[in-house]
């Protein structure tokens, strides 16, 4: 159990680290699950602090609680404050060409 917590410490620690946790949701969204996703989410949101990024982004904890747990589905919008308080935005990129 110990490794455990070790990893998820260290987890939650490296999650402090910008670029870390760009890579992290986008490697979430390559996954093609919203479950995913919405974990990696919850891990950053986390890292930083629930109370901080609801604070940031204008909403309310509870409602980010809601927003972030595994029956979550936020809207757009919601979703943009979120990532804005963190310090990271939506894009939208081109799919590798397969040839």
């Amino acid at each position: 159990m110990m490794a455990t917590a070790n990893y998820r410490e260290g987890l939650m620690e490296r999650l402090q680290n910008p670029e870390y946790a760009t890579e992290y949701l986008n490697e979430a969204l390559r996954e093609g699950s919203q479950e995913v996703f919405m974990l990696a989410l919850r891990d950053v949101a986390k890292a930083k602090g629930i109370s901080y990024i609801a604070n940031e982004a204008n909403l309310n904890r509870e409602t980010m609680y809601r927003m972030l747990s595994e029956k979550g589905n936020p809207n757009l919008s919601s979703l943009n404050k979120i990532l804005g308080s963190l310090g990271l935005t939506l894009s939208i990129e081109a799919k590798e060409s397969v040839a």
